[in-house]
């Protein structure tokens, strides 16, 4: 374990967070504009189209700005912005994270921004989003408005060609999802001709759904891969040899659930069934890694929870959106491993060429804006990881949605029983209901037992979330009992009496959307973008959320804190105040440990992305400039002072590209390892992370003089310079690459287990 001054760290900067209150922008010097920009809006009117884009051509002022975005709103989609709507745009402006309830019209807000920053010199705009389908969709919805303002707008998906995407972001504004933005930096940062990139630079991002992007997802490092020689896979054979394997007889699980350990009993078995051999040999290493790994994919990891198969695939489930985590896989061999265990082939996952993280992405970009419905609880995160604030817009029309106390019972059963009986309850007056559940197992079993009862439910999670906006555009109908995880069309608008809204009235009278949530999740962003969902635009709604003491948020971070005999009615319905806030502390420690271990990862990541970038801008000088040319010229006289300029230019930068960048591939292959191994040091009372960069300094520092020795080493090699082609001199790059996102191992890191348990034994 690390040393008690590092845990006694981790338990203040824990406490700290737990305790701090959140703080926003003042907003009143902005709304000051608001008189003037509605007295420009007679004058804008008057203009014809093309004079409303000629004078968006010149715009310089932020009030003539808003004016003239607010008439081409009106022109180009019959909508007229709200003042909250201009307000948030200036927020966007000026660098903020605004928090916009939901249905206040985030998308016309971000475009308002897009023109706003072209027109300022902050272009060209990159709108990122959570995915491609609402990429495409923000894209062509908003397109009449930067029309009629003068500006291109595109939008990338991941079927995207190269022409394609370098079309669209050749565009003032371009739409298009994180990941695909990351996937497109990291291509054009291996590419040997500049006419090869697709990016024209990274200066202006507009981030979408911001908690998701820069909190949620800021850790994940997104992948480019290359192919490399298959070998044998060690994990099928031990996959095989666990599946046989029983819970307290071959193996325990940890009382937190994130680790598994063989008995001496499951030990000999596994060992007899591999021939006999001593597993903790050091010559059987990786056969007990590979048992290891195929143990938590045995015994941790749930299907239809943690993933789903489909297709012949294990699809990742995204714990934050309840949603297919797209192109996303584990680290560390368990991918294969779960692979394994349904039977399936190994998928590739080919030598890592170049890797970024979504927050180290994110900072590449000169102005950082965002927009989401929940930015206060991760006000501090924001402040801390981009220096970045929070701006807290009023909605347009009071939310006057009816906010319930949990309903709380000490089972799971007892809970679901309550729970159907209100929907039952609900759905006999007509009453629309969206029920949010935890997992895809969750909501199907709801679904069962609802239609047990005579009410068959629209069912939405990761195994259909290609019909999600269908699904959830329809949760208002009359009638309508819709269970979903906790995906629920973030982003798609549920209108009162369902799109067309044929019935809102009716729905109206009888309360609204009534939304459900069945159990808290580790976040309470999660759960108020639940409740989000209902009470749109000032519409009635109401949400409620049903909890059991034997949830795992309840019982991993408040099970020492529930008091014994707890206050309940004689339905079994738990009345006690000390129960409700064991609860809303429960959720306080799980948000304390993700920024923790947040915080703790972002270390490593440091010094990795201060390596990346001095790589990167010596490999933008190679590959624009003589400067290899030069060197060689300086080290291989007698071979270069006859060579024509051009042909040595050209064959001394594929030399340096290549070395660059296969030399980096090792480096980071290098860092992997010392990352996974560096918490055993901490044996030692060392530091971790002191450790990790004694080990990275040094390799970085040696990269440098190495290259430039394997570029002069390959140029001597060469016996005809001016017909020499990469491939003469086995320079060959990987026949095939293919991107792809590492998902958080599920069980952490040592050091991750150490934050979960200092988090279990804070107290508010």
């Amino acid at each position: 374990m690390l040393t008690m001054g590092v845990a006694d760290r981790m338990k203040i900067g824990m406490r700290k967070f737990l305790q701090r209150p959140g703080t926003t922008v003042d907003l009143r010097p902005l709304e000051k504009l608001l008189p003037d920009i509605e007295a420009r809006e007679e004058a804008v009117q008057e203009l014809s189209d093309a004079e409303l884009t000629e004078a968006a051509g010149s715009a310089e002022e932020l009030v003539e700005i808003c004016a003239l975005g607010r008439e081409a709103a009106v022109r180009g989609l019959g909508q007229r912005p709200y003042d909250v709507q201009v307000v948030g745009a200036l927020a966007l402006l000026a660098g903020k994270v605004v928090e916009m309830a939901t249905g206040e019209g985030k998308t016309l807000t971000a475009a308002l921004a897009a023109f706003g920053h072209v027109r300022a010199g902050n272009g060209p705009v990159h709108v990122l989003t959570v995915n491609d389908y609402l990429a495409r969709r923000d894209a062509e919805w908003m397109e009449p408005v930067y029309t009629l303002l003068g500006l291109t707008v595109g939008w990338v998906t991941e079927a995207s060609t190269p022409e394609e995407r370098r079309e669209a972001y050749a565009c003032d504004v371009t739409y298009v999802s994180v990941s695909e933005a990351g996937f497109d930096y990291l291509r054009d940062q291996l590419v040997t001709d500049v006419a090869d990139r697709v990016q024209r630079g990274l200066a202006t991002a507009i981030v979408d759904e911001a908690d998701s992007i820069l909190i949620d997802e800021a850790r994940v490092p997104m992948v480019l891969a290359g192919a490399v020689p298959i070998e044998q896979d060690p994990v099928h054979q031990a996959a095989t040899v666990v599946r046989g394997l029983k819970n307290h007889r071959d193996f325990e699980i940890a009382d937190d659930g994130r680790s598994a350990a063989l008995t001496s009993r499951g030990l000999a078995t596994v060992e007899a069934a591999l021939g006999g051999i001593d597993l903790y040999d050091e010559e059987h290493v990786g056969q007990l890694s590979a048992i290891n790994v195929a143990l938590h994919a045995h015994a941790l990891l749930r299907r239809d929870v943690d993933y789903i198969v489909r297709n012949k695939t294990v699809e990742l489930v995204d714990e934050m959106r309840g949603r297919i985590a797209q192109r996303r896989r584990w680290p560390d061999g368990l991918q294969a491993a779960v692979e394994a265990k349904e039977g399936l082939d190994a998928s590739a996952e080919g030598e890592v060429l170049n890797t970024v993280t979504v927050q180290s992405y994110i900072a590449l970009y000169k102005n950082v804006c965002g927009m989401t419905a929940t930015a206060v609880y991760v006000g501090d995160q924001l402040r801390e990881f981009f220096k970045l604030e929070v701006a807290v817009v009023a909605p347009n029309t009071p939310c006057i949605r009816k906010d319930e106390a949990d309903r709380v019972y000490m089972t799971k059963e007892e809970r679901d029983e309550a729970l159907v009986a209100e929907i039952v309850k609900a759905h006999e007056r007509g009453r629309p209901v969206l029920v949010g559940t935890l997992d895809v197992h969750a909501s199907e079993s709801l679904a069962k037992a609802l239609s047990a009862e005579g009410i068959e439910a629209n069912v939405l999670n990761a195994k259909n979330d290609h019909e999600e906006a269908s699904i959830i555009a329809e949760a208002g109908t009359f009638g309508a009992v819709t269970v979903s995880t906790q995906m629920a069309g973030r982003g798609v608008d549920i209108r009162l009496g369902g799109s067309d809204e044929h019935d809102k009235a009716k729905v109206a009278k009888l309360g609204g959307l009534y939304v459900i949530g069945q159990g808290r999740h580790d976040s309470r962003r999660v759960d108020d973008q639940l409740r989000g969902r209902a009470g749109r635009q000032g519409d009635p709604g109401g949400s409620v959320f049903f909890v059991a003491l034997e949830d795992e948020l309840v019982a991993r971070h408040a099970g020492d804190v529930l008091p014994r005999s707890p206050k309940m009615n004689f339905d079994g319905l738990i009345t006690d105040d000390r129960v409700d806030w064991a609860i809303g502390h429960a959720q306080r420690v799980a948000e304390g440990v993700h920024h923790e271990i947040h915080r703790n990862t972002w270390r490593y990541s440091v010094v990795i992305e201060q390596q990346r970038v001095a790589l990167a801008e010596r490999r933008e000088r190679v590959l624009t400039s003589t400067v290899t040319a030069l060197m060689l010229i300086e080290r291989v006289t007698d071979k270069t002072e006859d060579l024509d300029d051009e042909i040595l230019d050209r064959v001394s930068r594929n030399i340096a590209l290549f070395h660059i960048d296969r030399l980096w591939a090792e480096h980071l292959a290098y860092l992997n390892e010392v990352r996974e191994g560096v918490h055993l040091r901490a044996l030692g009372r060392l530091d971790p992370l002191d450790e990790f960069h004694r080990a990275a300094v040094p390799a970085f520092n040696d990269l440098i003089p190495e290259i430039e020795e394997r570029t002069v080493a390959t140029f001597e090699e060469i016996e005809d310079v001016e017909n020499w082609q990469p491939e003469d001199g086995k320079l060959v790059r990987p026949s095939a690459t293919w991107t792809y996102l590492v998902h958080d191992n599920p069980f952490g890191s040592e050091l991750d287990r150490l934050i979960s348990a200092v988090g279990r034994r804070i107290r508010d």
